[in-house]
């Protein structure tokens, strides 16, 4: 167990994940800026681009790189840092720390060595689109950029078949046709779904239909840029276990069926049987005289 006072008067110094605008530099918060400017070191996902930022408020604390490629090696350089009672404040490219970018680690680390960790409210383009989409708000959850690899990216899918509550993804605009008809083959082309692309920006762009229609528009207009944030309803009427399995088994036959359940569930023909009957809505008569025509042959 562990209890953190942020700003209790310690040896230590801190850790401040601090968001940066999403596009509109006008998001910045006034509490932000004055961490930039009070903080010993900034760790920066990208520091040229970070500058610009930096630039724009008048801020002059140096900066250090901290990201995906450097952030084991660094991550001592800066516990060392902090254990001298610096105070550092992290910063990504855009939006909240550690949300699909570096930072998470680093938490875990300053976590373990009793170094406080103090969270500043601000930018997230995930929760931006998703009060604006139109998808339920109540209960949601992020699940970020999708596997880049085909397969991959279909088991990932295939995994939150069931799952009833909004979910957000970040997906780049290379990709965007491709995993829009991906969702539809795995989620049907009727379930709602928002895309969301240069939020805060003067080219905001929502366009909400069903994947079947995103798929449609995308074709249409396949010059897609900026970031983006895709938002997918959740499941209303999740199916069973088995039900899922039978729509797997669908396009095999009756007989295969049937040696399916047999094979990987050790029933006996008859168990079988009877459960290929019960799964398509059929009389065992039929899916018997089936399975022992498929023996014959």
């Amino acid at each position: 167990m562990q209890e953190q006072l942020s700003f209790k008067s310690q040896q230590v110094g801190q850790l401040y994940l601090v968001p940066t605008p999403i596009g509109n530099l006008d998001d910045m918060t006034f509490r932000a800026v004055n961490i930039l400017k009070e903080a010993d070191l900034i760790l920066a996902e990208d520091t040229r681009h970070s500058q610009k930022l930096l630039n724009h408020f008048d801020i002059t604390t140096p900066q250090l790189s901290y990201h995906e490629h450097n952030e084991k090696e660094r991550q001592a350089e800066v516990l060392a840092k902090l254990a001298e009672g610096q105070r550092i404040a992290q910063i990504s490219d855009a939006g909240m720390p550690a949300i699909s970018d570096p930072g998470a680690d680093l938490v875990t680390a300053c976590i373990a060595a009793n170094v406080p960790v103090i969270p500043l409210p601000g930018a997230s383009a995930g929760l931006t689109a998703l009060v604006a989409s139109g998808l339920n708000p109540d209960r949601f959850a992020f699940i970020g950029f999708l596997p880049r690899k085909k397969n991959d990216r279909l088991h990932s899918l295939q995994d939150h078949v069931n799952f009833p509550y909004t979910m957000i993804f970040y997906e780049s605009p290379f990709r965007l046709k491709q995993t829009l008809a991906d969702m539809m083959g795995v989620f049907g082309a009727d379930r709602s779904a928002v895309v969301v692309r240069e939020l805060t920006k003067s080219y905001e762009n929502f366009v909400r239909g069903s994947l079947g229609e995103l798929v449609d528009y995308y074709d249409v207009h396949p010059d897609i840029k900026g970031e983006i944030c895709l938002l997918l309803a959740g499941n209303d009427h999740p199916q069973s276990n088995d039900d899922l399995l039978q729509s797997a088994l669908a396009d095999l036959s009756l007989a295969e069926q049937v040696n399916w359940w047999m094979t990987n569930d050790s029933l006996t023909s008859k168990q079988a049987i009877k459960k290929v009957a019960k799964q398509n809505g059929l009389a065992k008569q039929e899916v018997y005289a089936a399975y022992h025509m498929g023996e014959e042959g």
